[in-house]
């Protein structure tokens, strides 16, 4: 029985499920709302919240009227609320500029049921991660303990909480933020940053938003709780889905606690933010997602670059202006000379930075507070936030010492660290903690703040609002022949698969991306474009060349870009209609977020498609247990792309296993530099569509030439320096 049938007759769809795909894409615009979970009374208590009304003990009938905020909550429904979210969106940025009067007023709580419901329906799950002994410490008030008598606090202390209660115990129901009209009547934020996230369209917050701004912005844990220095802002760990507008969560409590600081001190000026990405491309983005956000409200950013000074070092000699004015006047063109000479010194020395937040890669800033490792780390004194924006890359130990030596560097008392990223194992956890309490030990005047941990959906799974589809090539040439599928129009007759441009293919390695794009160069016709609407982007690429392209494929002038694991994280291509993983990933969480590239806020019929060979069968089991999680998530019954006979056959790979594929990736597709053109397992996993003949063929031209080559050099040997004339005579010696 052909192996290929076998093994892709597990995703066969109906045959009008390929047209019905097509007329939904990401590219044709936004979403009806960027959320992905929630439910029926969610958005009751929501739309009652907007509205400002009391919520009733009994349930509200289905019959009511639904006003125009709970219309915009209906986020997969088939009808489009165009007009009224147009309309909610410029009333908005004209009760801004109008300087609407509902700011000053109090925005009412939601009491505990409420919050529970509301967090519980998005799968909002907040944890307070301290030890149980400080929770239960802040929670009881300070006069509590001393009515109590002695015999009942024994007891309370000695009896030990089952598993069950101490998850309760560490479970926190925080007010969650309905809508962001609240930032400015609530949470009192900057009337221009206001203002900013009104003019770019933000009106119903996504899952992670809706959790992590009432947090971030000093909301009280409890509604019954006061407002205190601890339960103000926390540390804090976020695992939400890709696309879920992470950057805005941690941009928009930076700003407005920048801007608060400047009206109160206006005086002092510095970094005070700083936001740590793993690539250039992330941090670029970061920048003019920013950019955005603080026009007009005095706050900078800026994009770390090489050479720029972001620190003073008190140890350094200061310049001898002071022994130049205790010098005779007889020195005066001594001292004219010193001073020339100093003032050509601070000209060559560039000034220290006084941006507010600075964007940065890890090694640039390390590079910079150890001026290329040749003095110790300079301190960043007054930075009172660090953002870590894909912390589970930034804490790997590819950039953990970079990372960490900038934490260090970070020494104000107050410091909040917060860590963000769709994956997050335990072990980053555990770092956290430990990062905390050395800062602690190391420091009296470090204040202590509660670490807490908000999860979005299940931990560590892939986004439930796109396609997935394994399918089983067998070879490298059956990969090159199924994506050659994909990009003809009439793919749809041949599979069930219909992908259109633009769109993303990941490979393993460099020099496969630039193998592939060069295979496929000529694939789109002269007609469309040609070869100039397909690129390739990796990291030996320039910065100019790797902006460049950037730059042209959110434009729209590049339709399918060939990469690396260079752009499977936190980049945002708001119009990507899917991702294909030519080269099978080399973990599960490297699978969520290649695949997060597509069905970005909210926007549905995004495809992802992951091929693999014989040599990937041992490293597909996590991949398809992935999918089948995002499947049951989505509530998708019939159109499974990975079945249960599928996942049972599947081999289980072993830790060490684990761990050598994600270092180095599939062993069949490492760079090999030194194999010869005729090793026959080097020219198998080679992207080509060459026949064996041709390939010979080649390889003795080659050897022919490279033959000449070296007969010729043979026999006319390279002359020696005084051998200029062949040997001839230089005349007799003095």
């Amino acid at each position: 029985m052909d192996a290929f049938k076998l093994l892709t007759r597990s995703a066969k769809f109906k045959t009008g499920a390929a047209s019905s795909s097509a007329q939904t894409l990401p590219s044709k615009g936004k979403a009806d709302t960027p959320q992905l979970f929630h439910n029926a009374e969610a958005d009751r208590l929501v739309a009652e919240q907007n509205s400002g009304k009391k919520r009733k003990r009994g349930h509200v009938g289905d019959d009511e009227p639904r006003s125009e905020d709970e219309a915009d909550l209906d986020f997969f429904g088939s009808r489009k609320g165009s007009s009224v979210a147009k309309a909610a969106k410029k009333d908005q940025v004209e009760s801004f500029h109008q300087g609407d009067a509902s700011e000053d007023e109090e925005g009412d709580s939601i009491d505990e049921v409420q919050c529970r419901t509301i967090l519980n329906a998005h799968k909002i799950k907040v944890t307070d991660l301290r030890d149980l002994e400080e929770i239960q410490q802040a929670q009881v008030p300070t006069e509590e303990p001393k009515k109590k008598k002695k015999k009942q606090q024994k007891e309370e202390a000695s009896r030990t909480l089952t598993k069950k209660e101490q998850k309760k115990a560490r479970r926190l129901f925080p007010q969650p933020l309905v809508s962001f009209k609240e930032l400015r009547a609530k949470y009192k934020i900057s009337r221009r940053l206001a203002e900013n996230i009104a003019e770019q369209g933000f009106t119903v917050p996504t899952e992670v938003q809706l959790g992590t701004l009432p947090l971030l912005l000093g909301e009280p844990a409890a509604p019954q709780k006061p407002k205190t220095e601890e339960t103000a802002e926390p540390d804090l760990l976020v695992v939400a889905p890709t696309g879920s507008g992470k950057t805005l969560s941690f941009l928009i409590p930076v700003i407005n606690k920048i801007v608060r600081h400047h009206h109160e001190q206006q005086e002092e000026r510095g970094i005070f933010s700083i936001v740590v990405a793993p690539t250039k491309e992330l941090a670029g983005q970061i920048v003019n997602e920013g950019r955005k956000l603080v026009q007009g409200t005095g706050v900078k950013i800026t994009l770390m670059k090489k050479g720029m000074q972001v620190a003073e070092r008190t140890n350094e000699p200061a310049s001898g202006t002071d022994d130049v004015l205790n010098e005779d006047s007889s020195d005066v063109s001594e001292s004219e000379d010193e001073e020339n000479t100093t003032e050509k010194k601070s000209k060559n020395k560039a000034a220290v930075t006084k941006s507010d937040i600075l964007v940065t890669t890890p090694l640039l800033l390390v590079n910079a507070l150890t001026e290329n490792r040749t003095k110790p780390l300079a301190s960043l004194p007054l930075v009172r936030n660090i953002v870590l924006d894909e912390a589970d890359v930034l804490l790997d130990p590819l950039f953990r010492e970079q990372t960490l030596d900038i934490w260090r560097a970070c020494t104000h008392p107050e410091l909040r660290a917060s860590l963000w990223s769709a994956t997050m194992g335990s072990n980053i956890e555990d770092l956290t903690k430990s990062l905390i309490k050395e800062r602690k030990e190391t420091s009296a005047q470090t204040k202590s703040y509660p670490l807490i941990r908000l999860v979005v959906g299940l931990k560590d799974s892939a986004i439930p609002n796109i396609q997935h589809k394994l399918v089983y090539a067998a070879t490298e040439q059956g990969k090159l022949l199924g994506l050659r599928q994909l990009l003809r129009p009439s793919a749809a007759a041949v599979s069930d698969v219909r992908l259109r441009p633009p769109f993303l293919i990941f490979t393993q390695t460099i020099p496969r991306a630039v193998a592939l794009q060069s295979e496929l160069r000529y694939d789109i016709p002269p007609e469309a474009g040609g070869s100039s609407r397909i690129a390739v982007l990796h990291s030996e690429m320039s910065d100019g060349q790797r902006s460049e392209i950037m730059k042209d494929f959110r434009k729209g002038e590049i339709w399918i870009l060939v990469t690396t694991d260079l752009l499977a994280r936190g980049v945002d291509f708001r119009g990507i209609n899917g991702v294909v993983n030519y080269d099978i990933p080399n973990s599960a969480a490297v699978y969520v977020h290649r695949v997060g590239r597509t069905g970005r806020a909210g926007r549905e019929g995004g495809v992802a498609v992951t091929y693999y060979t014989k040599e990937d069968i041992p490293y597909v089991k996590s991949i398809a247990n992935i999918i089948d999680v995002s499947e049951k998530l989505r509530g998708t019954e019939g159109e499974k792309s990975v079945q249960k006979w599928l996942l049972d056959s599947l081999p289980d790979l072993s830790k060490k296993n684990k761990k050598e594929l994600k270092k180095h990736g599939v062993k069949a597709r490492q760079t090999n530099t030194n194999a010869t053109e005729g090793d026959k397992k080097h020219n198998r996993t080679k992207i080509s569509t060459k026949s064996g003949f041709e390939r010979r063929m080649e390889n003795k031209k080659k050897g022919a030439i490279t033959a000449s080559r070296n007969r010729k050099s043979t026999e006319n040997p390279a002359a020696g320096p005084g051998d200029s004339d062949g040997g001839s005579w230089d005349g007799l010696d003095d």
